[in-house]
């Protein structure tokens, strides 16, 4: 006769979590909807096979996502399969923007040189993580703002009238929210919803156009707001 299942200890193995944590899940009610799990004995029961890659999807929103049993509970009771295509996209987001953050960094005295921006305000945009240089030096983000800040210094936004690094703080402030809301927009429309590849590419494509909308709405707000103070 074919087994009905999984016993507890090849659960545990499998799916790479204790026993003690699995039955936690169990009394938590994430598991078993009162008809999965197949009880023989007080002592004894078998598991579904598929409570492997479910348990291990409860295991990674706890720890990676730090949600809560009672949420996550939620989440498996709505669509599981959308959490585990949400995680997925996270992951594949995650690896594209570790590869392209290690090729092509430029070291602090290639940046000094290439932008003629003193040393002492690279470092001070460090200090306020403004730039995040690896051991490699600057990646191509950081070399953009360090770009950025050497064309705003020979325009005459120096520190004799006033303008420091620290001015850097309010736009990384004030794009902080916009961020965090853009990529729960991205995750929670794309997730589940078209190939993960796919997803991939639609969030790397958007990437320019996002930073050219960002700038042009920019502009047109302060010119806006230099013609309100020009009426006061």
């Amino acid at each position: 006769m074919s087994r009905p299942g999984l016993k507890m200890s090849e659960l545990a193995e499998r799916s790479g979590v204790s026993a003690g944590t699995i039955k936690h899940y169990l009394r938590e009610g994430l598991l078993d909807d009162g008809g999965e799990v197949v009880r023989t004995s007080r002592n004894m029961a078998w598991y579904p096979p598929a409570f492997v890659e479910r348990i291990r999807l409860i295991k990674r929103l706890q720890e990676e996502r730090y949600m809560p049993l009672r949420v996550i509970k939620d989440v498996m009771d709505a669509d599981p399969a959308r959490a585990a295509a949400l995680l997925e996209l996270e992951d594949r987001i995650r690896e594209r923007a570790v590869a392209a953050d290690e090729n092509g960094r430029v070291d602090a005295d290639e940046a000094v040189r290439r932008y003629e921006v003193p040393r002492n305000v690279l470092e001070r945009l460090g200090d306020l993580g403004v730039l995040t240089p690896g051991e490699e030096g600057y990646d191509a983000d950081d070399l953009r703002i360090v770009a950025a800040i050497a064309r705003f210094r020979a325009g005459g936004y120096d520190e004799r009238l006033g303008f420091t690094v620290f001015d850097t703080l309010r736009y990384r402030e004030a794009l902080g929210a916009l961020v965090q809301e853009e990529v729960r927009t991205l995750l929670d429309r794309l997730a589940g919803e078209v190939e993960v590849d796919r997803a991939v590419e639609i969030i790397a494509s958007g990437a320019e156009p996002l930073r050219e909308l960002i700038g042009a709405v920019h502009s047109k707000m302060l010119r806006a707001e230099l013609r309100r103070h020009g009426g006061d």
